[in-house]
């Protein structure tokens, strides 16, 4: 079955929710993960796209999202300040353009911006644009940086005024399925975030949305979003594995353990062959950082911290050879 699924993708075919139901339960998850990584070299190659986030707004949120250090609703004492300043900004941008990481992002919380903050954003991405074509140039380096943007449920006008800035790529995680979406969120709904993604698509964007695994959410729940993400055409799709943080809902939830995240990772990639599976949130948890899940059929990760949590270096991740 896994063998016949596998060169049904392969021939261009996509495979149903019921053949992805059969796959998901199937018994030898070597056999799986193989056929996930052939189909992945297949249709993206060799190459692994690595991308960059700094936490450019932290805390004090007004979401309830449940998984969420910097919810307000959730005492972790993480730290709370503003949008950053320009120069550190910039600085992170160039120091990791220049290891040989070609994406970056600011990732803001709160549920969107002010006025005065988008202006703020905009202001810093305009002088990474400035500041890395530069050094691309001084340092003869083979493609420019990509900018990318995390900031809440923008509408088009801000994301019209964001893609000016140098913004080509934006990112608006769908979490989970939208039957569980309710139990995770209750201060903003499913549809806002179809709303935020169908604006940037409008403005010209590249999307980059996905979910987190191990939230309580079923094998359907999965399944369920993994056909949203391939409707809606996203480039990038990140997947993150519950990391429980003290002061949070989840802090008691047990994580995956590794052979389900690289069952789910496996199944994605039958389900979505073409994109970029990208190894996000909670890879720490796995074995090397999560670089034994890469042969399930990822090609791409978010490097050095995340957020509010320690990642894996940018150099260890420099060394992956699919």
């Amino acid at each position: 079955m896994i063998e016949k699924l596998k060169k049904q993708v392969i021939s261009g075919k996509d495979i149903s929710r019921e053949q992805a139901v059969e796959l998901y339960n199937a018994g030898d998850l070597g056999a799986l993960t193989k056929a996930a990584d052939e189909i992945r070299q297949h249709f993206c190659g060799k190459d692994f796209d690595l991308c960059t986030i700094l936490n450019a707004k932290s805390g004090a949120c007004s979401e309830d999202c449940k998984f969420c250090a910097q919810s307000k609703h959730s005492n972790t004492g993480v730290d709370v300040y503003d949008v950053i300043d320009i120069d550190v900004a910039v600085e992170q941008a160039l120091s990791n353009y220049e290891r040989g990481v070609g994406k970056f992002s600011l990732v803001t919380s709160g549920r969107t911006l002010s006025a005065s903050q988008l202006d703020k954003v905009c202001e810093i991405y305009r002088a990474i644009r400035i500041a890395s074509d530069k050094l691309m140039v001084d340092k003869n380096l083979d493609k420019p940086l990509l900018l990318c943007a995390s900031l809440g449920l923008l509408n088009y006008e801000q994301l019209k005024k964001l893609n000016k800035a140098g913004v080509t790529r934006y990112h608006c995680n769908l979490e989970t399925s939208r039957r569980f979406f309710s139990n995770i969120c209750t201060t903003h709904t499913y549809d806002d975030k179809l709303e935020t993604i169908s604006a940037a698509v409008k403005v010209g964007m590249d999307v980059c949305s996905g979910g987190i695994m191990g939230m309580g959410e079923t094998v359907d729940d999965r399944l369920d979003m993994a056909f949203e993400l391939k409707r809606l055409k996203v480039v990038s799709v990140p997947i993150n594995f519950l990391s429980p943080i003290k002061g949070t809902p989840l802090a008691e939830r047990t994580p995956l353990i590794e052979d389900e995240a690289r069952r789910v990772a496996a199944v994605y990639r039958f389900i979505m062959p073409d994109k970029y599976l990208r190894l996000s949130g909670g890879r720490g948890l796995y074995s090397g950082g999560g670089h034994g899940l890469i042969s399930a059929g990822f090609n791409a990760a978010i490097t050095g911290d995340m957020l509010t949590t320690p990642g894996v270096s940018i150099e260890n991740d420099l060394k992956i050879k699919l």
